[in-house]
């Protein structure tokens, strides 16, 4: 009789585990949770989840892929994670952010790296229809310009649907300073070309217009 008890709870106890184990791989595979790891930059979690069988291009609810959502948290570890299982750096976003535009147009040099190693497009353009470099020249990112002026093949002379290039947004959105005096500096020595805005103005004239002395020198130079 307690030979049968005990082979009646055993029974019991490997039918329970097996009940608690398949939802739990469930959860862990769900987008909602999948993006709730990246959120909360919990990097065991997401490396296990994937492992599991999550996309690793996840996205939520404003198209906004999992290594976007890294970026835009700031998230070294976790977008290493995801590039590592091939997350693609180019997918945009309901209003046309990718992880590499977004990283390139806020400074974070470390992820533009990253992206440049892993599949980073020139070809992708955001929503003004603009590389990465533009606002990075408008927001004064110098380490990030260097980087991406520097990348072979990377499209200095770009002109974006505002008829700007990197050179007129480093002029015109910037204030003259030391940091977009060095901008400007780099993308020139880069041959950067002076092409002229919408109305015909180049960015050189606008400089001038602007009292920007030093940054007048280095165009005139």
């Amino acid at each position: 009789m307690k030979v049968l008890f005990f082979l009646l709870c055993f029974i019991c106890v490997n039918a329970c585990e097996k009940s608690f184990s398949q939802p739990v791989k469930e959860i862990m595979i769900n987008d909602e949770n999948v993006i709730e790891l990246v959120k909360s930059n919990n990097a065991e979690g997401l490396r296990k989840a994937l492992e599991n069988g999550a996309d690793v291009n996840t996205k939520d609810s404003r198209g906004r892929s999992l290594l976007l959502l890294a970026a835009v948290g700031k998230k070294m570890k976790i977008a290493k994670i995801l590039v590592e299982y091939k997350a693609d750096v180019n997918l945009q976003d309901q209003q046309l952010d990718s992880p590499f535009l977004f990283s390139g147009a806020n400074g974070q040099t470390e992820l533009v790296k990253l992206f440049l190693k892993n599949g980073a497009r020139f070809d992708v353009f955001n929503r003004y229809n603009g590389t990465a470099l533009i606002p990075a020249c408008e927001r004064g990112h110098v380490e990030t310009v260097k980087v991406l002026a520097n990348t072979e093949g990377f499209t200095i002379n770009h002109v974006n649907r505002l008829g700007w290039t990197a050179l007129m947004e480093a002029v015109i959105l910037g204030d003259g300073s030391l940091k977009y005096q060095q901008i400007v500096q780099i993308i020139k020595d880069k041959e950067a070309k002076d092409i002229a805005d919408n109305d015909g103005i180049t960015a050189l004239e606008h400089a001038k217009s602007l009292g920007y002395k030093e940054i007048v020198k280095i165009l005139e130079s």
